[in-house]
């Protein structure tokens, strides 16, 4: 059979073959390599996670956690963890020169289930590795991806384990989430284009004083610019877990800034020399900060380098790249983690369908079809950001907002996307399904959202609005009979009129909208229909009479194989 690309030297020692053949090989065990694990987890496919390191890494690197980011995550089941142990990000502050010159408050509209938040990465990953233990993996730490084949029929990966032995193994598929200097990717020969900010910044975890008058919860950025108005001097001050404790960013002085040359050309993230010390921290404090305030409890520093590049395809054969392993860029607005962890979302249902034969391989092309575009419009959102300032986007406030919050991430545009239905401005194929509150049962004595509703069931769910009785149990028998291979939950949402303590018994699921939230947002045209898909986006919309064309359109995409692959 012939080679598809992806061929390094053979390791020199032995080889120990695995015993052993899983599903899908992760390569990287950062917050978008574990959140790819729990997910593949959840939906019943096998996998291994390695990473080269150690151990985790105590720095607290992408900090910001956005609202679209906790909605993957609930439906995982970790939220809960996750908002114990975070912080509320309320906003952000801006100086020019010593005056306040913007703020910007992160508020969201009532329906949006959670803020903005912040943890040290360390914290994300922790949590994240704790679930995934539950659901039974954990990860091989020190061991490292050295090089990988691949064929029509599956991956050949080669690893040098903690031992220092080397080992075989053949996988289905394998998913690069190995940094910005992603073996991965190089092995793929996947293209970075982009380029390098010729600033140097330092990070550090630290310390203030009780008295820091900052708003709590919001973000400082303190500039200074010339009489150009260039931008010569900058401090970025984000609040963590702790009392007055911040992970701040500044330029570096001239003494820590010696180039760095990365042997890959990708000049990106932490270096791995001695990190500034705290009195570098202060001076830059003393000479930004709108009020003074003593540094102390240094946890961690760094000098951090910045580029913005992006690959050409997030993936080749049955080889993928997500997260840094395919985009990086400035750090303004955390956008990173939370795009990757995104793209780990939409990856791993379409593998967990694909390996357990219940979707065609092509569905697999649509993972780049859907992620690259975002990927492209994040990397040139952030460069444009961090160099001009949110303060002179040209959006409106309320699209600034939903926009950094990742709430506006869809795929009308891309190959799942089903025909539009409904009103101009209902929420369409390709969108995020959005939550909604005032679900009632006629047990529960309290009401749910949406949200709720879904995380109990990780496939598709189709969701019938507007009818009752024969009408309702007609669709949901022709949406039974659709789905074929397909792991399909069909429920009905009832139209606010009626009295929602009555037993409704449709041989479906049902809820009633007793606060009308569904039909309010989602604009439904007489009776409807919608088809929720895995990572929470809509995948169609139609009227419950052409249910069955509605559906099989959409899972013409979804092509049905005789059998695993």
């Amino acid at each position: 059979m012939r080679a598809l690309p992806g061929s390094r030297p053979a390791l020199e020692e032995p080889v120990a073959h695995s015993g052993t053949t899983t599903d899908v090989l992760i390569v990287g065990a950062g917050p978008v390599g574990l959140s790819a694990a729990a997910e593949l987890r959840r939906h019943g496919v096998r996998c291994r996670l390695v990473d080269r390191l150690p151990a985790r890494l105590p720095y607290a690197k992408a900090v910001g956690i956005q609202p679209r980011t906790l909605e993957v995550w609930d439906r995982m089941g970790l939220v809960r963890a996750v908002l114990e142990a975070a912080v509320p990000m309320r906003g952000q502050l801006t100086y020019v020169n010593g005056r306040e010159a913007a703020r910007l408050d992160l508020e969201l509209p009532p329906e949006v289930p959670y803020g903005f938040a912040a943890l040290p990465q360390y914290e994300t990953e922790r949590l994240l590795e704790e679930y995934l233990a539950g659901l039974g993996t954990v990860i091989e730490r020190d061991t490292e991806l050295v090089s990988f084949t691949q064929d029509p029929d599956g991956v050949t990966a080669r690893l040098r384990t903690a031992s220092g032995a080397a080992e075989e193994l053949r996988v289905r598929y394998l998913v690069g989430c190995d940094g910005a200097h992603s073996i991965v990717r190089k092995t793929l020969g996947l293209s970075y284009e982009g380029g390098a900010f010729p600033d140097t910044y330092m990070l550090g975890d630290v310390e203030t004083d009780a008295d820091w008058d900052l708003p709590q919860g919001y973000a400082l950025r303190s500039e200074h610019r010339a009489d150009d108005g260039s931008l010569d001097d900058v401090l970025v001050c984000i609040p963590l877990p702790g009392a007055g404790r911040y992970r701040m960013s500044m330029n570096v002085p001239p003494e820590l800034a010696a180039p760095v040359a990365a042997s890959d050309g990708v000049a990106h993230g932490l270096d791995d020399g001695d990190g500034p010390e705290l009195s570098h921290l202060q001076a830059v404090v003393d000479r930004l900060a709108p009020r003074p305030t003593r540094l102390s409890g240094l946890r961690w520093s760094s000098v951090f380098r910045v580029s913005h590049r992006i690959v050409d395809r997030y993936g080749e054969g049955r080889v993928f790249v997500a997260g840094d392993a395919a985009h990086i860029h400035p750090p303004t607005g955390a956008q990173g983690m939370n795009t990757g962890v995104q793209d780990a979302a939409n990856l791993a249902w379409k593998l967990a369908l694909v390996v357990r034969g219940e979707a065609g391989p092509a569905l697999l092309g649509s993972y780049d079809a859907e992620r690259r575009p975002v990927g492209e419009e994040v990397v040139g959102r952030t460069v444009r950001h961090s160099t001009r300032g949110f303060e002179n986007d040209p959006a409106d406030r309320r699209t600034l907002i939903l926009r950094e919050a990742q709430l506006l991430v869809g795929y009308r545009d891309g190959p799942l996307a089903d025909v539009p239905y409904g009103p101009v401005d209902a929420p369409q194929p390709g969108d995020r399904a959005p939550d909604c509150t005032g679900l009632t049962t006629p047990i529960a004595a309290y009401p749910l959202r949406l949200l709720d509703v879904l995380r109990r069931r990780p496939g598709h769910v189709v969701v019938l609005y507007g009818a009752e009785g024969p009408e309702l149990a007609a669709a949901a028998s022709e949406a039974r009979a659709c789905c074929g291979l397909l792991p399909l939950d069909v429920l009905a949402v009832l139209p606010p009129a009626g009295d929602p303590q009555d037993p409704v018994s449709l041989g479906v699921p049902a809820y009633r909208d007793a606060a009308g939230e569904f039909a309010r947002l989602y604009l439904p045209d007489g009776a409807t229909g919608f088809v929720v898909r895995p990572d929470g986006q809509l995948a169609a919309r139609f009227p419950l009479g052409g249910t069955a064309a509605a559906l099989s359109g959409y899972l013409r995409a979804l092509p049905v194989p005789l059998g695993p692959v």
